[in-house]
């Protein structure tokens, strides 16, 4: 990944991601700018639980791109939004090379409610406090935290809010692979 995002020093990579409440996991998130979804796909793969994880993924990621075994390229290509990126791994000799079938676009459709799960509840009081729009929700529940948010900021505002708070996490967080 360090080869798709050179220049970024505030860019974390994340494995196996977990969304809407841990229903599904991305194989790998890039959190920089945006947060970049990559799922894999080898030869051994099947795409039976691809259309659910289609519907996850646009749910909540602002650029995803499916990387794949070329055997299945048809059956993505049929199954995914058309703004996904996908990409075909293609095995000459004992190297793996990808090529770019489709390029990545931004999502047309992420659901702020999904977009703030990936937010912890600390994280996500620590935002209302910090504008100042915690009062009636600081012993409340995450899910009402959450619905304050969602309440309170656009899409674009959310999005910020919650790479910023991914990106400061403890480098202890499970599934944190590397900061650069």
């Amino acid at each position: 990944m360090d080869r798709l995002h050179p220049d970024k020093t505030d860019t974390l990579v994340v494995e196996e991601l977990g969304l809407c409440q841990g229903i599904a996991r991305v194989d790998l998130a890039v959190v920089n700018g945006t947060i970049h979804g990559y799922e894999i796909k080898s030869e051994l793969d099947t795409l039976v639980r691809l259309k659910s994880q289609a519907e996850i993924y646009s749910k909540t990621l602002e650029f995803v791109t499916i990387v794949a075994a070329s055997s299945h390229i048809p059956g993505i290509e049929n199954t995914v939004p058309p703004w996904w990126g996908i990409w075909s791994a293609i095995q000459i000799g004992q190297e793996v090379r990808l090529k770019e079938s489709r390029k990545a676009k931004r999502n047309p459709s992420l659901a702020p409610e999904a977009l703030v799960q990936l937010l912890w509840r600390e994280e996500a009081l620590q935002i209302l406090l910090e504008h100042k729009l915690a009062r009636g929700v600081a012993s409340k529940s995450r899910q009402h935290i959450w619905d304050r948010l969602c309440a309170s900021f656009s899409v674009e505002e959310l999005g910020d809010l919650v790479r910023t708070s991914l990106k400061q996490r403890p480098s202890s967080w499970r599934g944190q692979s590397s900061q650069a």
